[in-house]
């Protein structure tokens, strides 16, 4: 009879929370490698606006799953996981601790329950992305959506990449994402693995908001993303969407002050930081809560003792 396979830690949080750092901290007393779950950290130029770790930091520790992509290929959940899941396994095989550490709730949802009842098929796909993946197919495609499936309509009416996802998944199985996703939410977590989520007091986490959307503007933001704006930043699929990046946009054409920019990155992180932890309440109900702040040594302390690791 083999032995259990030991778990890993998975590190949650929302933006600005010391997601990075706890894994960082992690990887250096257990020997581990960390998985980035941050869908914007896989395009090569988003740096400073991702919060990317550094090339110091790269080097001290392997970091997987940043800079894979460039700005004009699209980013696809399926693909990541299925990446995520051969990294893990080679990670383990070296002896060493995989550490997946994020904020983006679905890649880090279809790591911890998994996928199986969404099937895809990549020409499907590329063919209803011909179609619809634009302004003006979009308006279609809600269109069909309302009428065929419109639980899925009522929640990414909004949101074109999930949209397109969830037609894809209808012409498939001729049912929605939605009702799909009931058994999805009805399985257990993976068993070799244990989840933890850093929350702070609001007050606190809009103070760490601010302090680095400032810092990041002070460090070349602004200049970044006019060098990839250059490039075709807002033309491409997915990359445009990363947090910051269209307001820098809308600066850079004169729409609004520096000041105001500031403002608008600081509101538009906040309330994507509200989003993430609803989205950790409502999906990841078997997370350990780390309340924050905490002294890093007792933060490693009780990751240890949950993943029944001496030191």
């Amino acid at each position: 009879m083999t032995d259990p396979v030991p778990p890993f830690p998975v590190i949650m949080g929302p933006t600005a929370s010391g997601k990075s750092a706890l894994a960082m901290e992690l990887a250096r007393r257990y020997r581990g490698e960390i998985l980035s779950f941050d869908s914007m950290q896989v395009y090569r130029g988003l740096d400073i606006g991702t919060a990317k770790p550094t090339a110091a930091e790269q080097k001290e520790i392997p970091h997987h799953l940043i800079d894979i992509l460039d700005i004009g290929e699209r980013a696809d959940l399926f693909t990541f996981r299925e990446r995520a899941e051969r990294l893990i396994a080679e990670i383990r095989s070296r002896g060493r601790l995989p550490i997946p550490a994020g904020g983006t709730g679905l890649y880090l949802r279809a790591l911890l329950y998994g996928l199986d009842n969404m099937p895809a098929d990549e020409t499907l796909r590329n063919r209803i992305n011909q179609q619809f993946d634009n302004d003006a197919g979009f308006e279609i495609l809600k269109t069909i959506a309302r009428e065929k499936i419109p639980d899925d309509f009522a929640k990414w009416h909004s949101h074109r990449r999930r949209l397109l996802r969830a037609y894809e998944v209808f012409l498939l199985t001729g049912k929605s994402f939605t009702s799909l996703q009931q058994s999805w939410r009805s399985a257990g977590p993976r068993p070799d693995a244990v989840s933890f989520v850093l929350l702070w007091e609001r007050d606190e986490l809009k103070r760490r908001i601010r302090e680095r959307c400032r810092s990041m503007l002070n460090s070349g933001w602004i200049e970044e993303t006019e060098h990839l704006a250059g490039q075709g930043l807002f033309s491409a699929p997915t990359a445009w969407q990363a947090l910051g990046y269209p307001l820098i946009g809308e600066y850079l054409r004169g729409n609004f002050s520096r000041g105001e920019l500031e403002e608008r990155i600081v509101t538009a992180t906040w309330q994507f930081a509200r989003r993430q932890l609803t989205w950790f309440r409502g999906q990841h109900k078997e997370a350990v809560i780390l309340p924050m702040p905490q002294p890093t040594e007792l933060l490693l302390e009780r990751i240890a003792a949950a993943l029944g690791k001496k030191r």
